[in-house]
């Protein structure tokens, strides 16, 4: 299969165990706490690397995972973090969440860099829970997992321009005439089986990347052909040149334009509307400069050439060049971020903008327990060593205050009942503040 894609299953590290210590030290009596932070996990980053040219590597290999935090230690040192796990993906990779389709990022220039899976923060050692009326705290957090999830890669060739036409209409050979490319010529269709690049130059040192697909047939936004395929690539150009085959005569020759135009109106109607330019191929044969010449009449930005004899050809570039530098100046400006807002004097303007409160969710899951969730309820759990008394009743307090015990009794759940909260399970009891529950664990 020609398109160059492939699924990957990737893991950032998990942040590192804070520290539960306290100063030992002569001379020191009663030395306070002193555990230091866990370090940060490592996070899987996607970089565009110029020597990559395909998704290849990743064949054999489909999940990686990126480096654990290390623990905090003892007089506030902190722990290590992991390293930053960075795979290499050429220049026009499509980077989407499997699960979802969700688009996470199109990296199209050599120094982009995606975070696809962050790694977890470091637990806080018992150096931060000290306090006037908690002088010697046993509480020491856990790091935060690192977020996994599968992601799918998809490379799409970018070029300025890009070449279509039913088949044989002559797009490999107006290819070799405008960049010197050499792709694969013969008399018979579907010649060009992948999309072939050159590089056309032009004065004053611009260079323009011209692609080559396969030809089109009737259903290629339906897959014919292969057709879905080889559309996608014409996503990422910013310029057609329609190649038409005029030695038919001009009726064959409409025919075919409005084939073409309608095949890349149903795959999308954005790339209907794409900037192009019509070549009117092959006017060396007596029946095709009859028919080029009375499409060229009422036909806009038509071009009569010859792409086996090179005639005509410098001036169908240059017009496509005009599109192309056109075309740039629109995404530039589209691109440009918006200038900041500013208020009397100059100054600039920031207001503050509320961050919602997160509401717990109960539910009744099939087996009669009760699902808490919500990001932070479920962000205390995953921080809290749950072998510790200490940690279990601060953290008991702290979902209190989060609205956890009100949701739990609106739901019905009663003493004794099975609380799930994350990857922890507790035997609930309606006095939040008294001692934790011994049948509190974390699901394995």
């Amino acid at each position: 299969m020609f398109l160059d894609e492939v699924t990957l299953d990737v893991v950032a590290g998990s942040g590192g165990r804070g520290a539960v210590s306290f100063r030992h030290e002569k001379y020191v009596p009663r030395g306070g706490p002193d555990g230091g932070d866990g370090g940060h996990g490592g996070s899987v980053v996607l970089a565009v690397e110029p020597a990559e040219s395909s998704l290849g590597r990743y064949r054999e290999r489909r999940r990686y995972r990126a480096p654990d935090g290390r623990p905090g230690g003892g007089t506030q040192r902190s722990g290590g973090d992991g390293a930053d796990l960075v795979l290499p993906v050429p220049a026009g990779t499509v980077v989407t969440d499997a699960e979802t389709g969700e688009l996470i990022g199109d990296l199209a220039r050599p120094d982009q860099r995606l975070v696809v899976a962050a790694g977890g923060r470091g637990g806080r050692g018992n150096a931060h829970f000290a306090s006037a009326t908690r002088q010697a705290p046993r509480i020491g957090e856990l790091g935060d997992p690192g977020q996994g999830r599968r992601i799918h890669l998809e490379l799409k060739l970018i070029a300025d321009i890009g070449l279509v036409g039913l088949p044989n209409a002559g797009k490999s050979t107006l290819l070799a005439a405008l960049t010197g490319a050499r792709p694969k010529v013969a008399a018979y269709p579907f010649t060009t089986l992948h999309p072939n690049l050159g590089v056309a130059e032009l004065d004053g040192g611009r260079t323009l990347i011209l692609a080559d697909v396969p030809g089109l047939i009737e259903g290629a936004h339906q897959g014919a052909g292969l057709g879905t395929e080889f559309l996608r690539h014409l996503e990422r150009t910013r310029v057609l040149i329609h190649v038409v085959d005029c030695a038919a005569g001009a009726v064959e020759a409409r025919h075919a334009i409005h084939q073409v135009e309608a095949e890349l109106r149903a795959f999308s109607p954005e790339l209907a509307e794409r900037p192009t330019v019509i070549a009117l191929n092959k006017v060396d044969v007596a029946d095709g400069a009859e028919a080029a010449a009375e499409l060229e009449a009422v036909l806009p930005a038509a071009y009569p050439v010859s792409a086996a004899g090179r005639i005509g050809t410098r001036a169908l570039l240059e017009a496509a060049a005009d599109l192309v530098a056109e075309a740039r100046r629109t995404a530039a400006r589209v691109a440009a971020p918006p200038a900041p807002a500013t208020g009397e004097g100059g100054h600039r303007v920031y207001r503050h903008v509320p961050r919602p409160a997160g509401t717990p969710r109960v539910e009744r899951e099939p087996d009669g327990a009760f699902r808490v969730s919500g990001a932070l309820v479920e962000r205390l759990v995953e921080r809290t060593d749950l072998d510790e008394e200490e940690a279990v009743v601060a953290l008991q307090r702290r979902l209190a205050a989060a609205g956890v015990d009100s949701a739990l009794a609106a739901a019905g759940c009663h003493d004794g009942d099975t609380v799930r909260i994350a990857s922890a399970e507790f035997a609930y009891a309606a006095d939040a503040l008294g001692p934790p529950p011994r049948s509190s664990r974390r699901a394995r």
